[in-house]
């Protein structure tokens, strides 16, 4: 079925009729995973090229997806930075089509949009007791054997939700759904990753719910309101192995040359290295930080490397990936292609490390050339006082960095 669609869009392109117009405003869009109706909004706009823009929204954020092709009777729209798209026939007010990422071999889900329904899921009926989840939990996610302790922070208003989950790793975003029928249901989609969770509350509080991401992956998961939920520290989650006090590396840069922290332009610099995927919805909300907040402070006598971890063990892939998200976010910090995702094969790459815990990895470096701090994961724009605090934390690291008077330069 799935090859018969793929050929019939792309006979489609090959046609002659004429373009379709495409209604601006509002498109419920769902995928289906694991027998599950993941909802998400899209909005399209017309552009002033006569084109269109399409924004991908979820609770606060509108996503820009400005690569947008119609031929005919199919829409293709690229997905951001990352390497994904959608494809779809359109026909009386409905898209139908596929969601494929194309850096895996046959991922691909039924897609549909809708216009002119704004809702994410159904509504419950009129008139129904809605249970309120709102507030501050102690969650944890179990897999198999393997538990992961996690925050969750809700905010209901009537029966509409936002919210999000905080691990040692990461959070997932922006979540956004409803209450029906005594039943929690949120949802995210950034383009790549596309995320599903509901949950009951139980007589005393607690919730059980159930994770679904993706084709494959499911979790179920439970939760205890705590206001003083807290998670492991991220500056211990990754470190230096005994007997290192600095981080070494020979990378390319995206043009192919070579990169090491003892060049001229790092010596006596406080450098932040960002270990990052352009396939990573966090790493992403971190670049979108780190660029402007390197323009306003590189004159300070600081610098950022990323170090990019893509899904492909090829350097024409992975430098087009990351020269793609420095455009589409104007980043003038600097970049090398250090490995592939799988992070067993990326700790190799930095054997001074204990390992690669997670991307993104913060790692500041004094003027001295010495690591001074180590940050895994990333609390982002979707968590809100969370990522207040991180930017807080951040910036008082830098500034306490450069005040140090080092004369040393890099060794």
């Amino acid at each position: 079925m799935g090859l018969l669609l793929a050929v019939g869009l792309i006979g489609c392109f090959a046609s002659k009729e004429s373009d379709v117009i495409i209604k601006s405003g509002t498109w419920r869009a769902t995928i289906d995973i694991q027998g599950h109706e993941l909802p998400f909004i899209l909005e399209f706009e017309k552009d002033p090229n006569q084109g269109y823009d399409v924004y991908l929204r979820n609770a606060g954020e509108k996503l820009l997806l400005d690569e947008v092709s119609v031929k005919g009777n199919l829409v293709s729209i690229e997905l951001h930075v990352f390497d994904a798209t959608i494809k779809a026939r359109l026909k009386d007010d409905v898209l139908e089509g596929e969601f494929i990422k194309n850096f895996e071999k046959d991922y691909r889900i039924p897609f549909k949009a809708v216009y002119g329904q704004p809702y994410r899921f159904e509504r419950g009926k009129a008139g129904e007791d809605v249970p309120d989840f709102s507030g501050k939990y102690s969650v944890t996610f179990i897999h198999e054997a393997d538990t992961t302790p996690s925050i969750g922070v809700f905010n209901q208003i009537g029966d509409s939700v936002t919210g999000t989950f905080l691990t040692p790793t990461g959070d997932y975003r922006y979540l956004e759904g409803n209450v029906a029928n005594g039943k929690l249901q949120l949802s995210t989609f950034d383009g790549n990753h596309a995320y599903l969770f509901s949950a009951t509350k139980r007589a005393d509080g607690s919730l059980v719910g159930k994770y679904y991401s993706g084709k494959t992956w499911e979790e179920d998961w439970f939760a205890v309101k705590n206001e003083q939920a807290t998670l492991p520290d991220a500056e211990k989650l990754t470190f230096l192995k005994e007997g290192y006090d600095r981080i070494t590396f020979n990378f390319p840069d995206v043009s192919g040359k070579r990169v090491t922290l003892s060049d001229e332009k790092y010596k006596n610099k406080v450098v932040i290295l960002q270990l990052f995927g352009t396939w990573c919805p966090n790493c992403m909300d971190e670049t979108k930080f780190l660029s402007p907040w390197y323009d306003k402070n590189k004159g300070r006598g600081v610098e950022i490397i990323g170090l990019a971890y893509e899904r492909k063990d090829d350097f024409t892939y992975a430098s087009e990936r990351v020269k793609k998200m420095v455009k589409k976010f104007g980043v003038g910090y600097d970049f090398v292609i250090a490995g592939t995702h799988d992070k067993d094969e990326a700790s190799k790459t930095l054997p001074m490390l204990n390992k690669v815990v997670a991307f993104p990895t913060t790692i500041f470096i004094g003027k001295d050339g010495k690591v001074k701090k180590i940050h895994t994961g990333f609390s982002g724009p979707g968590t809100g006082v969370y990522y207040e605090q991180f930017i807080q934390h951040f910036n008082e690291t830098v500034n306490e960095l450069l005040s140090e008077n080092y004369t040393s330069g890099i060794n």
